[in-house]
């Protein structure tokens, strides 16, 4: 089994990274396969609306000048998917919302592509507007017809400083919760 995570912070190494890694510490405990790829600070195009999706049922995106398309791959092939972002004016980054509409418009022309994968959102934040951000990710997970699985709170974690959200121990226990609770879910889907 394997999970794929996109890091939506132009912080490569910042808190966001950091909560993913404690999702991994114990999606890897579990024998469960990760990969991060790094999306913040990419250039990314929205979607156009221009609907070729539906036309050609490739499960790819008309526009081919950016990462999508590898993203999209990655998510097709992975059983669980961690979409991460830092918390920008109480919503997502510009690349996380790209790849969600971008990805999300795909998977509907293609019969549901990511159906029945795990999906988990995973948001850093200085103080505020994180909930919305991770209401904005779960709702393309569940139009996608994902499950989602829950932790001990939401999954978020609070720094400001690259690394302070080492500092929040309810985040870290949120985020290796949810890991444990993502593990278990995959392998109940994959027995």
């Amino acid at each position: 089994m394997k999970v794929v995570a996109f890091n939506g912070s132009p912080r490569k190494e910042g808190n966001t990274a950091k909560l993913i890694g404690h999702v991994f510490s114990e999606l890897e405990k579990e024998g469960i396969e990760t990969e991060m790829v790094q999306l913040g600070g990419k250039s990314i195009h929205g979607c156009i609306a221009c609907m070729k999706c539906f036309e050609n049922k490739d499960k790819k995106c008309v526009i081919e000048k950016d990462i999508v398309n590898d993203c999209i791959a990655k998510m097709a092939e992975a059983d669980g998917i961690i979409l991460a972002t830092s918390t920008y004016f109480a919503d997502l980054t510009p690349e996380i919302k790209a790849l969600i509409d971008r990805a999300g418009m795909v998977a509907v022309a293609n019969d549901a592509l990511f159906k029945r994968k795990v999906g988990a959102a995973v948001v850093a934040v200085r103080r505020a507007g994180s909930i919305h951000a991770f209401d904005s990710i779960n709702h393309f997970f569940t139009i996608s017809q994902m499950i989602i699985p829950g932790s001990s709170y939401w999954n978020m974690g609070i720094g400001f400083e690259e690394g302070d959200v080492e500092n929040d121990e309810e985040g870290i226990q949120t985020m290796e919760t949810l890991g444990q609770n993502m593990a278990w879910l995959l392998k109940k889907i994959n027995e």
